[in-house]
């Protein structure tokens, strides 16, 4: 990781599939927002958590867990590429 490098993960249109397939599915969660940190780990881990508390996230919770998707997370702290432990700060 960088010192000059600033991370940044937009929560909008939320799907079970990535942005990047030529035909995902359709949004199914409202938008949670935009979130920055220089520690991208810590970002992750706090998506990850909002979609958790989101109340209409299930599909998206059962793709994560069915894909294993917090292990990437586990992986990435365990080789110290960055922190699960964040702090969110609401700038509203």
């Amino acid at each position: 990781m960088g010192e000059n490098i600033l991370y940044i993960d937009v929560m909008y249109n939320l799907s079970v599939d990535c942005d990047c397939m030529s035909h995902p599915a359709p949004p199914t969660m409202a938008d949670i927002g935009i979130l920055a940190s220089l520690d991208p780990v810590a970002l992750d881990q706090a998506c990850v958590d909002l979609i958790y508390t989101a109340p209409d996230s299930a599909d998206v919770i059962q793709r994560i867990e069915s894909r294993n998707g917090t292990h990437i997370l586990e992986h990435a702290a365990a080789i110290d590429f960055g922190n699960r432990e964040y702090e969110l700060v609401n700038l509203d």
